[in-house]
């Protein structure tokens, strides 16, 4: 049964129904964004971690040049080790019918006689390759659709100088490619590269390596340490060409997918946080104005008998309105919205299934937290209602203090109409009100600044990346490291204009102790095509002895400019150097490290040889180039520079479009929701002013003009704050999303500045609009009534 207490909070809250909205709305969005976060997080965790378990994921990969099939038994004898699954593993240069440039198939052997112990493959459509048959394979399901490949299909390899003819039996996906790029890539092109799975002897034979294996997977017992494994493997494997196993949270696919549950976990926070200090100030203003109108009203309640905590708890019931509506409304367009964003993971990442899955507890944390942020907002005002004693209540609150502005003392405002002189006076009265109406403007100014500095950032990587460093067309692989004829080869491509020899050796880096597997480039003097330029943009000259790296990779490695890291090498006489780091590379995706071609070669003791070439290819003779390059057995994986930056925008361009979509609408609630808050608060608090004003000869223009031209101030005020603001939250958004994979450079243009203000000053000329017309239905007579 409603109470007294209950019925008035009713008819309260209908009286201020458009207020409440507002505030609930500005609540709803940080809860929103902290329910979207937190159920994509249990959405993509829940679906990886079931995935691993039902397709076994193993822990520690690892590969090498070649050993006999014998050497698996020996492996498996390793204490800790549970299964082991030997392969061989290759890369072949596709010719898809209709596709200019050379595509990739990265081919993974499968066992003969039965099912894959470990990396099982999920059959979306087709089966397994029979045994007896050796053109089969089973195609990843993204390049599959990429290609238009069904069933039945055929493609061209060139296996080992071989050109083959594979025939298409399945369409799957494997828990070991959830991310399906080349080694070293941040960005998918599925289109370009796709995983094949074939029979065991079908890899072997075209690969000469028929009784022997070059890659192997390894499932630990639970609680195994994988470091004494891992060294136990090196060292057993140490004279077949091991390259360093590594573990699950190395390997490529399954770092980038941590990588962006990092991004969520940290936006699920900051988010919430600035939303929800918005609305604890919008309930702070709204219930402090409520108290201050029923003065009496509480004096009333107090002589009759309800006590101060009575009193209290009823104002609270207010914010309990606010957080309970905000929770509902955040909670629905919370699964909305991350519903949506689920398509804009599958462009990443491939799962069996990928449904979003409600976070529930999410909704249980964010009436927690809306609830303690509005009770925290409204604590000093209940107080202030608590401790009104009924006497001093029942009288009329003080009048306010007329005198003038500190700045008409100061003589600025020489000139200006009445109308905003008394602006200014308001504003002056009610100082700790219209600080927290810049300071929520601010807040919506810098969420409309965040999202054009991501699209700011992107533009310029696609200038900085595929422009200033990467000015190559084309990056061609051998199958093997060659000596001076590798580089014959390729310079004699049709179309090549120039051709820059690279050596790529695969290493461990160390310092402290931190360690990072990677691949040291060496660039030959002189070369122009990939710069390598520092954090201010100037070309770094490779010394004769020392290193240069991302700077991310020092940041991992807890080295700096200067610092000498230990280098391990994982191929050939597989030498241990100390080498300086001589310079600090920027760059944006993965880590990698450079070395002067002749200071690479004496640390491997090796003559001259090249790993491949950065080539520039007169666009006259792309075809022919192309044409060749399908046809040379040598070149192992051509990158093509244009098809990376496309692979870019239908990727990571498309997910960022989608972000600051919803950004915006954000920002726009938001700003809409603080304006339209104080101006209904102004309005009702000065409504006997204005009316007061018209009774005397004030035009209802020059009326309205006083009551928005404070609002106007406040919003003038709050765009320069919330301009620096948005700077800031970008700078810590742009650090929270900075991982190994993948980085993003802050950089906010006037373009997103400007945007930013049309935005804020739109909202809140909507909402001034609204408010004029209230101002023009003002109840003269009604308002000028004196109070009993």
């Amino acid at each position: 049964m409603l109470t007294p207490l209950d019925l008035k909070l009713l008819r309260d809250v209908s009286r201020m129904k458009g207020q409440i909205v507002a505030v609930s709305l500005v609540m709803a969005c940080g809860l929103a964004m902290m329910i979207m976060t937190r159920s994509l997080i249990l959405t993509l965790e829940s679906t990886r971690d079931a995935y691993y378990q039902r397709y076994r994921m193993s822990d520690v990969f690892g590969s090498l040049k070649r050993a006999p099939l014998s050497m698996k038994d020996r492996m498996a004898e390793i204490p800790g080790i549970t299964a082991i699954e030997t392969r061989v593993v290759l890369d072949a240069v596709l010719d898809l019918p209709g596709v200019l440039e050379p595509c990739t198939a990265h081919i993974v052997s499968l066992p003969e006689d039965r099912d894959p112990l470990l990396n099982q493959l999920f059959l979306r459509r087709g089966r397994i390759p029979r045994m007896d048959v050796r053109g089969e394979a089973v195609v990843s399901e993204a390049f599959a659709l990429a290609n238009k490949l069904d069933l039945g299909d055929s493609v061209y390899a060139i296996i080992n100088g071989r050109r083959d003819r594979i025939t298409v039996t399945g369409i799957g996906l494997s828990p070991e490619f959830v991310f399906e790029a080349r080694a070293g890539e941040t960005l998918p092109d599925n289109k370009r590269f796709g995983v094949f799975w074939m029979n065991y002897r079908a890899v072997a034979v075209a690969y000469n390596m028929d009784g022997a294996f070059n890659d192997f997977v390894v499932d630990l017992a639970p609680g195994t340490e994988a470091g004494p494994v891992m060294a136990e493997l090196d060292r057993l494997l140490m004279s077949y060409g091991a390259a360093g196993a590594y573990t699950r949270k190395d390997h490529g696919s399954a770092a980038r997918l941590d990588d962006e549950l990092r991004v969520l976990n940290a936006l699920s926070v900051a988010y919430p946080v600035v939303f929800l200090s918005v609305a604890a100030f919008m309930v702070n203003a709204v219930l402090a104005r409520l108290v201050r109108l029923q003065r009496e009203q509480i004096a009333q309640l107090k002589a009759l008998g309800y006590s101060s905590w009575q009193v209290g708890r009823h104002y609270l019931g207010f914010a309990m309105v606010i957080v309970v509506l905000g929770s509902i409304l955040g909670g629905i367009a919370g699964r909305f919205m991350g519903n949506g964003l689920i398509s804009m993971y599958e462009l990443f990442f491939r799962f069996p299934a990928l449904n979003f899955k409600m976070d529930y507890s999410a909704l249980g944390t964010a009436l927690a937290v809306s609830a303690g942020a509005s009770f925290f907002g409204v604590l000093s005002v209940v107080w202030m209602a608590v401790k009104l004693p009924p006497a001093e209540a029942m009288r009329p609150e003080p009048p306010a203090d007329f005198k003038p502005s500190l700045l008409e003392r100061l003589g600025v405002t020489r000139g200006t109409g009445p109308a905003f002189r008394m602006a200014l006076r308001n504003i002056e009265r009610r100082p700790w009100q219209s600080v927290f109406t810049v300071f929520g403007l601010s807040l919506a100014t810098g969420l409309m600044v965040l999202p054009g500095s991501m699209e700011d950032s992107i533009d310029y990587l696609l200038t900085y990346q595929w422009n200033d460093v990467q000015r190559q067309d084309v990056i061609a692989f051998l199958i093997e490291p060659s000596s001076g004829s590798g580089l014959h080869d390729l310079e004699h491509l049709p179309g090549v204009i120039r051709a820059e020899p690279v050596r790529v050796v695969q290493a461990r880096l160390s310092f402290g102790h931190h360690t990072r597997k990677l691949s040291i480039t060496g660039v030959a003097k002189g070369s122009s095509l990939n710069r390598l330029l520092d954090t201010q943009g100037q070309p770094i000259e490779l010394p004769e002895n020392g290193i240069v790296m991302s700077a991310k990779l020092a940041e991992i490695l807890g080295a700096k400019l200067g610092d000498e890291i230990q280098v391990s090498v994982l191929e050939g006489k597989r030498p241990v150097r100390y080498v300086p780091i001589s310079g600090l590379r920027e760059d944006f995706a993965g880590v990698a490290a450079y070395m002067d071609k002749e200071a690479l070669h004496r640390l491997m003791q090796e003559g001259d040889s090249v790993s491949g070439a950065y080539l520039t290819v007169d666009q006259n003779r792309w075809t022919d180039f192309m044409t060749e390059v399908k046809e040379t057995p040598r070149i192992a994986v051509t990158l093509v520079k244009k098809e990376q930056l496309a692979a870019f925008r239908s990727t990571t361009g498309e997910s960022i479009g989608i972000i600051r979509k919803l950004y915006l609408t954000l920002a726009v609630i938001v700003a809409f929701g603080v304006v339209y808050n104080s101006a209904r608060i102004a309005l009702s608090e000065r409504g006997r002013d204005l009316a007061t004003l018209r009774v005397v000869g004030f035009t209802q223009r020059e009326v309205g003009s006083v009551l928005l031209g404070e609002l106007t101030i406040l919003v003038l005020v709050a765009l320069p704050v919330g301009l620096l603001f948005g700077r800031g939250l970008a700078t810590f958004i742009m650090a929270a999303i900075s991982t190994e994979t993948i980085r993003m450079p802050l950089l906010i243009s006037y373009k997103t500045y400007s945007i930013a203000i049309l935005v804020i000053l739109t909202a809140a000329g909507a909402c001034f609009w609204v408010v004029g017309r209230m101002v023009q239905k003002l109840d003269m007579v009604g308002v000028l009534k004196a109070r009993e």
